[in-house]
């Protein structure tokens, strides 16, 4: 968030939670022009960075707890998943 701030981007940071581990998550909403969105998703990709971890899994709320996986798993977090979309119209109000 500082590094896209630091570039004069506003952003809107959420907190999320959700996959596999039920882990928390960042969210950030930022607007900004066509020919802004190499920028972004450079200063993106410069702070955000895969890795493996082991984490246990969060039992399941709805499932039978009888198939659950007790132990340390080894899964890959972090990184990004960035989606850029088009937008007919945005106010300021």
């Amino acid at each position: 968030m500082e590094a896209l701030t630091g570039a004069q981007f506003q952003a809107t940071m959420l907190a999320s939670t959700g996959g596999f581990l039920r882990e928390g998550n960042s969210t950030i909403i930022i607007g900004v022009q066509d020919e802004q969105v190499d920028e972004v998703l450079t200063i993106i990709q410069k702070i955000s960075h895969r890795r493996e971890q082991l984490l246990s899994p969060m039992p399941p709320v709805v499932e039978p707890v009888d198939s659950y996986v007790t132990y340390p798993v080894k899964v890959e977090v972090g990184g990004a998943i960035v989606f850029v979309l088009g937008v007919d119209r945005m106010e300021r109000i």
